[in-house]
């Protein structure tokens, strides 16, 4: 073992390794946990719905601008520091945000702790994957990857339970005694890999962080909050839609140009990297997508709380966990990364079809379970052989170049993924509607006989006529809303399918690096 070697054997590297671990799953747990606390937070600070949607928007704003920056600061202040920094950072922010007295302060709190939890993810990628000799990463990304596939699921049942049994500022008081356990394991054990000298302060490139800051917030922006403020008929989208486009590049031009660059984007000459960025996009479409489109569908339309929501997902998430242990097994053996992408990517298509088929306005819980396992499956199949893929040539300090790509592309993807399921919804919906009340003429013998009997039965609970007839159109109505919606669902769903089956092909022709055969 050469004397600078991050590698780490017997009781030290389990420790890392949990450490790692849980730093990943309080940075995504976090992600979702608040999406089902936002109507206490509205209530407990006085907030209109818009102004709640900021808590959530802020943390992925922060997350999105540090994740590019993360290797960079690395070696501006050594890995074991920034890390050890970017968990207190979060810690003293979780406490921060449970004892906000306004929204706008909530708000701030969230920013900062979304910064110091991005640079969490990647790091404790980068800080598994040179904790395992080259032959056993595979492995190391299965472990990894239990944390970035199941948060997302744990967030909302989490969430859910906390604000049932006790209330929403102790979703952010439980990272405290965490945060401060992760720390000093930090502290004491992980290691920082030789960087060289870090830049003096006319060094850095300062020019490159602010057009970073600015264009990269501006989409995270653009993406959380377009289908709300109507896309391009607001002023504000356009703008920083202008300025996303033209930050971009900029940024491109001043990181390619530059003697020190805040993101090296020449490590992206690596083709797997390049083709791994992409798969992390389409895998951050689909997994975010996918976590946000079934938890809305059970409670907008099946009326299930946000608990019953989250427990729906847990066998999935269970499943996942039972795979990727195999699935890295199955790549230290030399089996091709692109064929397990293609298969994970077939299932997941099938789960989309699956999704499309069984879903109408009183589908039971039942109908989910072998869909969900099936999502389950995989998930496990794409996670750990994109990221093994991505980083599989990449050595040294470009490992958490890699690992940087990687992370934000995933982040991005699953926020393009959210945002465009949502204004295609927004969309259909109308469309569905129209075409439902076309065909719902008032003079059909049908339409009025279902509308009487209807108004009869408001009238049994002792409605007067006028009073039970109007009752009764506005329940045809939201029939033919909750109709609509479904419809709506349906088409996310096998549009999702589609987009991952058109995917098998070009996956198979990527050219993977076999991992080195292991006993």
């Amino acid at each position: 073992m050469q004397q600078d070697s991050l590698v780490e054997y017997g009781s030290r590297r389990v420790i890392i390794t949990i450490t790692a671990i849980i730093c990943a799953l309080l940075e995504i747990v976090d992600t979702t946990i608040v999406n089902v606390a936002v109507n206490d937070m509205r209530g407990n600070l006085g907030a209109t719905m818009t102004e709640v949607g900021w808590v959530i928007t802020a943390y992925a704003i922060g997350n999105v601008i540090v994740l590019p920056m993360t290797s960079w600061l690395s070696q501006q202040f050594g890995r074991r520091n920034y890390f050890a920094a970017s968990i207190m950072l979060f810690t003293v922010f979780s406490f921060l945000c449970g004892n906000a007295n306004g929204i706008w302060e909530l708000v701030f709190f969230r920013f900062m702790q979304g910064l110091g939890g991005g640079a969490l993810l990647v790091t404790s990628q980068t800080i598994i994957t040179e904790s395992y000799p080259a032959e056993k990463r595979g492995m190391a990304q299965a472990i990894y990857g239990l944390g970035v596939i199941i948060g997302p699921t744990l967030g909302p049942p989490l969430g859910g339970y906390i604000v049932e049994h006790y209330s929403w500022p102790y979703i952010f008081y439980i990272n405290i005694p965490i945060g401060i356990i992760a720390t000093l394991l930090t502290l004491q054990f992980v290691r920082s890999p030789k960087y060289g000298a870090k830049k003096s302060r006319k060094e850095i490139d300062w020019l490159g962080i602010g057009l970073l800051a600015v264009s990269v917030g501006s989409l995270q922006y653009v993406l959380e909050k377009g289908q709300d403020d109507d896309w391009f008929n607001s002023g504000v989208i356009i703008l920083l839609s202008v300025t996303a486009v033209f930050g971009l590049f900029f940024l491109i031009w001043r990181e390619l140009t530059y003697k020190n660059p805040i993101v090296e984007l020449r490590v992206l000459k690596n083709g797997n990297l390049r083709v791994g960025t992409i798969l992390s996009f389409i895998l951050g479409f689909g997994l975010y997508g996918s976590t946000f489109i079934i938890p809305l569908y059970t409670q907008s339309t099946l009326g299930w709380t946000a608990q019953q929501a989250g427990m729906l997902m847990i066998p999935a998430a269970l499943t996942t966990a039972f795979t990727m242990p195999i699935i890295g097994k199955l790549l230290q053996r030399g089996v091709p990364q692109q064929y397990l992408v293609a298969l994970g990517m077939l299932l997941f298509c099938g789960f989309s079809y699956w999704g499309y088929k069984i879903l109408t306005p009183e589908t039971s819980a039942d109908n989910f379970f072998w869909m969900l396992i099936i999502r389950g499956l995989g998930m496990g199949m794409l996670f750990i052989p994109i990221t093994t893929l991505s980083l599989s040539t990449l050595k040294g300090q470009q490992i958490g170049q890699g690992a940087s790509f990687t992370g934000m592309m995933r982040q991005l993807g699953g926020s393009f993924g959210v945002a465009t399921i949502t204004t295609f919804m927004a969309r259909q919906n109308m469309v569905y509607r129209n075409d439902l009340v076309a065909h719902l003429d008032v003079n059909s013998i049908n339409v009025q006989q279902r509308v009487a009997s209807m108004q009869h039965g408001f009238m049994a609970k002792g409605m007067t006529p006028d009073v039970a007839l109007k009752s009764a159109y506005k329940a045809l109505e939201s029939g033919v809303m909750k109709q609509a919606a479904v419809l709506s669902y349906m088409d996310v769903f096998l549009y999702l399918g589609i987009m991952f089956l058109i995917c098998v092909p070009f996956v198979l022709f990527v050219k993977g690096r076999r991992a080195p055969k292991t006993n």
